[in-house]
C-alpha cells in the first residue's frame, strides 16, 4: 500500500470526507486513500486509488496491509 488520497484519475477527492489522513498531518485520526504499487488488489488496477486505510496511526496503516509510505508528486 502507498498513500495517495487521490481518485483513480489523480484528482482529489471533493466528497467532503477525510482521505487524507487530515491533510497528512494526523497520525491518529481519519483515514487515507491508499494505491498499489504492484497494480494488484483492491478491486481494480489503479496504483493511486485501491481502497482505503483502516486509520492513520502506524498500527493501523500496518494492519491494512502497508508500511505507511507517503509518496508525492509535483506538476510544474
Amino acid at each position: 500500500d502507498i498513500l495517495t488520497g487521490s481518485l483513480p484519475d489523480g484528482r482529489a477527492y471533493s466528497d467532503g470526507a477525510d482521505h487524507t489522513c487530515k491533510n497528512w498531518t494526523s497520525g491518529s485520526d481519519g483515514t487515507a486513500q491508499l494505491g498499489h504499487f504492484d497494480r494488484t488488489g483492491g478491486g481494480n488496477t489503479s496504483w493511486n486509488s485501491a481502497h482505503p486505510s483502516r486509520g492513520c496511526s502506524q498500527e493501523n496503516l500496518v494492519s491494512t496491509g502497508g508500511a505507511g509510505l507517503l509518496y508525492c508528486f509535483a506538476i510544474n
